[in-house]
C-alpha cells in the first residue's frame, strides 16, 4: 500500500497542519533555547504534504510565525518595529520561506513510495531549498539592516559561512525525523489487512 501524500484527505491534510503549527509554535517561541527554532523544516515539510488543494497552508504559516514573533518581542517589553530583526529584510522571510515550501512541493511531485531513490531526492531538496532560504534570509538582513554597521561583499560572505551549516543542519534533522515518521507509517500501513479502513 503506497501512503504517498497526494492520496491524504483533507481531513489527513489538516491534521499534518495542526502538528506543523504546533511544532513551528513550541520551537519559534524558545528561539535557540532548548530546541531549535523548526520553523525551515515545518514551511518544507508542509510543502511536502500540503501542496496543491491544501496552498492555504503557506499564509497561515506564515501569518503564524508573524505572531508569534510579535508576542515574543512585545511580551520583552519592545516595540515589535524598533526590534533588531524587524527591519525590511524582515519580509523577506517570506520568499525565503516560499523557497522552502516550493522544495517541499518538488519532492513530493516525484515523491513514489519507500524507496533509496526518495532519501537522495529528499537530501538534495532539502539542500538546495535550505539554502535558497538561507542566501535571502541572511542576505536581507546583511545588506538592509541597519543592523550591520559597515557591509562589504567579503563581510557578507564571511557572514554567510557562520550561520549557514547551523541553519542547515537544524531544517535537515528536523526534516530527517519527519521523514521516518512517514517511513514509519508507510511501513505501518503495509501491514494493515486489504479493506482495513473499509470496515470502520
Amino acid at each position: 500500500m503506497n501512503t504517498a501524500p497526494s492520496s491524504l484527505p483533507n481531513a489527513a491534510r489538516t491534521g499534518i497542519f495542526a502538528i506543523l503549527a504546533l511544532v513551528m509554535l513550541a520551537t519559534r517561541i524558545h528561539h535557540f533555547d532548548i530546541l531549535p527554532d523548526a520553523s525551515w523544516a515545518v514551511f518544507f515539510v508542509a510543502g511536502f504534504y500540503l501542496r496543491g488543494s491544501a496552498r492555504w497552508g503557506f499564509p497561515l504559516l506564515i501569518a503564524l510565525a508573524v505572531l508569534i514573533d510579535f508576542f515574543v518581542i512585545t511580551g520583552q517589553g519592545i516595540d515589535f518595529w524598533s526590534h533588531y530583526c524587524v527591519s525590511p529584510a524582515y519580509w523577506f522571510l517570506v520568499p525565503g520561506y516560499a523557497a522552502l515550501w516550493a522544495g517541499g512541493a518538488w519532492l513530493r511531485a516525484r515523491y513514489a513510495g519507500l524507496h533509496v531513490r526518495e532519501l537522495g531526492l529528499t537530501a538534495g531538496s532539502v539542500l538546495v531549498a535550505a539554502s535558497v532560504c538561507y542566501v535571502i534570509s541572511n542576505g536581507s538582513f546583511y545588506w538592509l539592516s541597519a543592523s550591520v554597521p559597515s557591509r562589504s561583499f567579503a563581510g557578507w560572505l564571511e557572514n554567510l559561512g557562520d550561520w549557514y551549516l547551523p541553519f542547515l543542519s537544524t531544517t535537515a534533522l528536523y526534516v530527517g525525523s519527519a521523514a521516518v515518521a512517514q517511513v514509519a507509517v508507510a511501513l505501518a500501513a503495509r501491514r494493515l489487512p486489504t479493506g482495513a479502513f473499509a470496515q470502520r
